[in-house]
Formats: C-alpha cells, structure tokens, sequence
C-alpha cells in the first residue's frame, strides 16, 4: 500500500498515516512511501515501529540520504526493508527527479491512499499516477477550512478516488476481506486490553501478551506501533512493557 501526504503535516495527519501504515504492516503488507517529511515518515516509522515491512523511493541515488534529517530514518528502512531508486549512486535529489519517482510510489502500490496534501502537493501528481495506472486510489477526509486537506478533497472530486476513514477501508482498496469495519470504540478497547496487558517492571513478549490480551499476535504488534509511537510503550530486544511516562499519567 502507498502512503502519502504533505511535508508540512499536521498532527491529525501524521497520525491518521501512523494509524494506517501500523494496521497495515500489522496485517504483513508492505507500507511504500517516499521518505520526504510529514505524512512519509510517519508512514515509515509507524510501519517500522509495529516490525513490518515499509519500502522507501528516493528521488536521488541510495547513498545520498534525502532528507538528511532522515538519515537515520533511510538507515533503519534499509535495515529490514527497501531503500529504492532509479537514479545511479551519487545522483542529487532534483526537482523533475521527485516527480518521476512518485510513479514508481503508485506502481508499487497495490492501491495508493493520500492522507494529507494541499491544493498543488506533490502528492497529487502520484495520486495521478496511481489513477492513470488503473489502481485503487483512496483520499482522507479533512476539515474544509483547512489547506491541508484541500488536495485530498481535490482527489476526490476530480480522480475519482475512494473516501477512506479507517484502516479497514484502506485494506479494502487492496481487496481485501476485513469484515465489518471496525468502530471507534472497538479500536479503543483493543488498545486497552494491550495496555492492560503490558507490564511497567516486567518486558514481555508479543506472544506473551497475546495470550494475556485474547488478541491475535499481528494484531498486537499494531497496536503496540501505535502505543510507541505515543509514548505508552517501549521496546527492547523484541519485548515489550509500559513506557514509565505512562504509568506515571
């Protein structure tokens, strides 16, 4: 699945595409995105953070880390995923460059979900792909006052694309069965169940805390993605337990 999104993210942006790219990664589907700031690296992190699969395209060669503040972030992807490119080793990151690679984000893809993008983001130009190559294409929602979300309302006006506000909808671009969408309070309580399973002394394992939560394993790991990425949990050699902010709150 391709996620992607605004650089100049918002919160509500950034954690719709960790919410996303965590459910997914936790279902064993590989998150594509670009790496850039904002809705791509939250993508990425998230998708890291729940041990599944994210792939990266990069505008210039490999080894030039673009962003460098992502550096880290390329290095870690590498690690247990894909860091792809076109362009030879020592290309520089240019403009014409960024939008050739976005085809390559859409092809990828199985489907392509825009999260967060403004009237002229440049994510539209790989939702265009996405369209012109005949794949699924879904876009979030925001609110109309803000430019933030004014591309993905263009998305769904003019591309034809898909409304999607859960991480069950997304799954079902790529045409998979999911069952009855899962509502908001069912996400919460599976949350809580993980939470309350989680030790803050004792580090367990995912399977450990399956069996404590009735959860199934992947569905575990999604959620404790999301739990680190708030700060709840912490992980360390494949075991887990309350990070120490959350027990204090």
């Amino acid at each position: 699945m391709a996620i992607v999104g605004a650089r100049a993210a918002t919160g509500y942006g950034e954690h719709i595409a960790g919410e996303f790219a965590a459910e997914l990664a936790g279902r064993k589907i590989a998150v594509v995105s670009g790496a850039a700031y904002g809705i791509d690296g939250a993508a990425h992190r998230a998708a890291l953070a729940a041990g599944g699969l994210t792939v990266a395209l990069v505008a210039g060669g490999v080894d030039r880390p673009y962003p460098a503040g992502h550096t880290e972030l390329l290095r870690r992807i590498a690690a247990t995923g894909l860091v792809v490119s076109e362009a030879p080793c020592g290309a520089a990151p240019t403009k014409w460059r960024f939008l050739a690679r976005n085809r390559l984000i859409a092809a990828l893809g199985g489907a392509t979900v825009v999260v967060e993008a403004g009237w002229r983001s440049g994510s539209l130009n790989t939702a265009a792909h996405a369209a012109g190559l005949g794949r699924p294409l879904g876009a979030v929602p925001g609110p109309v006052t803000n430019g933030s979300s004014a591309g993905c309302h263009r998305i769904l006006r003019e591309m034809d694309a898909r409304c999607v506000t859960t991480s069950a909808e997304v799954c079902e671009l790529l045409g998979l069965d999911v069952g009855e969408p899962t509502t908001p309070g069912e996400r919460t309580d599976d949350t809580t169940r993980v939470v309350d399973a989680l030790s803050s002394r004792a580090w367990r394992t995912v399977d450990d805390l399956a069996r404590r939560s009735g959860m199934a394993p992947v569905d575990v790991s999604a959620r404790l993605g999301l739990l680190a990425l708030e700060g709840r949990a912490e992980a360390e050699g494949g075991t887990w337990r309350r990070a120490a902010s959350a027990t204090r709150r």
